[in-house]
């Protein structure tokens, strides 16, 4: 981007902002054929053969994401560093298996996080999402419930973009 691009306002809206992840999606990017992007939003997503992204599945309130810019005034360099934390909730083989298989390899995904006031955000646009890390297990407590956590990293030129909603119905499984 040239610098001598002039800005643009940011104004206050009145809609109501929730925090919150809502849903996921996963791909795995070689399944991720095209993407178009107009003015910071995804406008089409090309699957390759019959395979659409899949939903992971979580409890109310354990999913979050967190998105941070890191710019090096010494270096003149910028990237954005998007991490996705969600807790699946009951250890069993299905479940297992499942993880192993975007475990395996470091596999470069693409994901989809929908968030709680309904918009759609594409993670690992160039360079891909990992998942990073897979934790928890069972608590000593029966309330506290047996579970599988996960972390996402995808670390980008910029930052996520949104997605069209009528696009999406079209590429989830």
């Amino acid at each position: 981007m040239a610098c001598n691009t002039s800005i643009t306002a940011i104004l206050k809206g009145c809609d109501n902002n929730m925090g919150g992840v809502k849903n996921v999606y996963l791909s795995p990017s070689e399944f991720v054929s095209g993407v178009t992007v107009s003015a910071g939003t995804v406008t089409s997503i090309t699957m390759s053969g019959a395979v659409n992204f899949v939903q992971y599945e979580f409890n109310k309130n354990a999913a979050n994401y967190v998105e941070a810019g890191t710019i090096s005034l010494e270096n003149g360099s910028t990237y954005f560093a998007t991490t996705l934390n969600m807790m699946i909730p009951r250890r069993e083989v299905a479940k297992r298996n499942s993880i192993m298989l975007i475990a395996a390899g470091q596999r470069p995904l693409k994901i989809i996080i929908e968030d709680q006031n309904g918009l759609f955000w594409y993670m690992g646009y160039a360079n891909s999402a990992n998942l990073t890390a897979v934790g928890e297990g069972s608590g000593a407590a029966k309330a506290d419930g047996s579970k599988y956590s996960l972390t996402f990293l995808a670390e980008e030129p910029d930052m996520m973009y949104e997605i069209d909603p009528t696009i999406i119905t079209a590429i989830i499984s």
